[in-house]
């Protein structure tokens, strides 16, 4: 392809006085190689023909221009393309139209389309060289200082870390010292005590050998005043002094609590990288705008706690700000307000313990059961007059919503199109899939990627769950392949998160999962009795990993981003506020 510097007339005579030589660029080009497609000057032809690897072609640009101005036809070779098919997209000739095969489509004289295409690459050109080309020169300029603040800001952080490590050691170095100072005073108190008892024992000793002595000398000796003058000391010398019994002091280490120790250490805050996308419009303009950012705290603060009365505890919905439902393994779901007061409670209509739970638009309570292959509306029973006057508390009344055949379900989330999804298993454990429903109507199925894989484990029986995201991502835990797996709302997968590479952490095991107004995504690590916070395009932001946290299972968070965890062993629910 070639450019001329004026507009093209006559193509012969406006294009040859700027179209130079390939091989000197030179001398004007009146020639072109029809095999090598270039242009020749005369004098450099017998230099090009001299190239024997390929059999030339040399003729005149203006029979060039002739013969290639319109192309031959693919289908028909004999004939040359005049016409160009917009539907089909490809040059056609006139036995092309008489086959009919292009008859109800729209057809162009093949020079107006080149001309088109030509002025299509000409503002092309245009944007690529007074546009977009400075646009990324300009980002890949700012890229070394992006990258030296980055090793800057990270070197500091390293050196923080150590500084808070010279401290520790120093505080502990110190304690050490303490307790040695301490040990070589009682040390010291014993050896004195010794060294009293061996020298009141030697002198003892002492005077029972000039005894000794003493009495063979009387035995010996005849002369009676001496002998009547001895007086017995064996009464004295009976009295054994007591023996010294060592009572050494011991020491007993505590056990080290690393969830306590990395708690006084410090926490790493933000862990993540932020991409600002410009010129671009939102391709689903029925989402809300996302709410002003909220910061996080430096520290989350605890708000409340509430004791259940579960054996186990499992999973939590927020009713609304003042109220939660919660349910556990002993087959109960129980309604708390913030004061920890048990306002309702009822057993599962099969007796099974509930799989998950979740409250719809209406504020109703659907929960899952494993035991029976079904998902299970909850309403308040209309009160009657005669049941108001009489001062009995409204029923219960359970409603089977679906009932699955050969699947059984897992997590659920009402969505904000007010649809129900449901991740569940093959009976025969073989297979997991995602499904969407409208009222008991099936909408949706979320199983396989583009290559066919199944994009979620299946086989051993671990509790999954899901969430529906501000921008329409389904998001699920997967407790068994030890991620987080999140497809777009027409079920392509957008990432996986396994968790961050740690040599201080245990295996990532993400129970529950949950999103918040900022379109973060929250999962509780009950291995690591923390939880994890991605934003929306996967990348980890920051854990939460204190307000005492332990074998947490259940997430939800309500109108106001309040985050609210289940602790299953120690059967408490505990609100936090984690955000600005």
């Amino acid at each position: 392809m070639f450019l001329c510097r004026y507009e093209i007339m006559d193509p012969v005579s406006s294009c040859q006085d700027v179209l130079r030589c390939a091989l000197c660029d030179i001398g004007i080009a009146p020639l072109y190689c029809n095999v090598c497609l270039i242009h020749l000057c005369k004098n450099c032809v017998e230099k090009h023909l001299l190239d024997t690897a390929k059999v030339h072609n040399v003729v005149s640009f203006k029979q060039h221009l002739v013969n290639s101005k319109y192309p031959q036809c693919l289908d028909h070779p004999t004939k040359q393309c005049e016409l160009h098919c917009d539907r089909c997209d490809i040059p056609i000739c006139l036995l092309c139209i008489s086959s009919g095969e292009h008859e109800q489509h729209k057809k162009e004289d093949i020079l107006k389309t080149l001309a088109s295409k030509k002025e299509l690459l000409r503002t092309d050109l245009q944007e690529l060289e007074t546009s977009i080309y400075p646009n990324f020169q300009e980002h890949a300029s700012g890229i070394p200082v992006q990258r030296a603040e980055i090793s800057k800001h990270f070197k500091e952080l390293t050196t923080a870390i150590a500084k808070q490590g010279e401290i520790i050691h120093t505080e502990i170095d110190t304690i050490i010292k303490k307790m040695q100072n301490e040990i070589q005073s009682i040390n010291r108190q014993h050896l004195t005590t010794i060294d009293k008892q061996e020298e009141a024992i030697t002198g003892t000793i002492e005077d029972i050998q000039q005894a000794i002595l003493e009495l063979k000398r009387l035995l010996d000796t005849s002369e009676f005043c001496l002998v009547a003058e001895y007086k017995s000391r064996n009464v004295q010398f009976r009295k054994i002094p007591p023996k010294f019994k060592n009572t050494f002091p011991k020491f007993q280490p505590n056990k080290i609590n690393k969830e306590k120790l990395r708690e006084q250490f410090g926490t790493l805050l933000f862990f993540s990288t932020e991409t600002h996308q410009q010129s671009f419009i939102s391709q689903i303009p029925e989402i809300d705008s996302p709410a002003p950012y909220s910061p996080f705290l430096d520290a989350p603060n605890l708000i409340t706690e509430i004791t259940t009365e579960y054996k186990e505890l499992y999973n939590v919905a927020c009713v609304s700000d003042d109220e939660i439902w919660t349910c556990g393994l002993d087959k109960v779901l129980r309604l708390y307000n913030m004061q920890g007061e048990l306002l309702k409670s009822f057993k599962t209509k099969s007796g099974g313990t509930p799989g998950d739970i979740a409250v719809t638009k209406n504020e109703d309570l659907v929960y899952s059961d494993y035991s029976d292959s079904s998902i299970n509306l909850v309403c308040k029973a209309e009160v009657q007059p005669l049941v108001s006057l009489l001062g009995r508390k409204p029923s219960i009344h359970i409603k089977p919503l679906i009932r699955l055949q050969g699947w059984r379900p897992h997590g659920m989330c009402s969505t904000s199109s007010g649809d129900l999804l449901v991740i569940m298993n093959s009976e025969d454990r073989k297979q997991t899939k995602v499904v969407r429903f409208s009222g008991s109507t099936e909408k949706q199925t979320i199983q396989w990627d583009d290559q066919g894989h199944p994009l979620y484990s299946s086989g051993k029986i671990l509790n999954k769950y899901l969430s529906e995201n501000r921008n329409l991502d389904i998001c699920v835990s997967d407790c068994h392949a030890r991620a987080v797996v999140v497809v777009s709302a027409a079920g392509k997968l957008r990432f996986r998160y396994t968790g961050l590479p740690s040599t201080t952490m245990r295996l990532f095991f993400p129970r529950d999962i949950t999103t918040d107004s900022q379109g973060r995504i929250l999962t509780a690590d009950g291995n690591n009795h923390c939880i994890h916070i991605l934003d929306q395009h996967g990348s980890f932001l920051r854990y939460i990993d204190s307000c005492g946290l332990h074998r947490i299972y259940g997430l939800c968070v309500d109108s106001k981003d309040n985050l609210f965890v289940t602790e299953r062993d120690k059967c408490k629910v505990k609100k936090i506020k984690y955000y600005i």
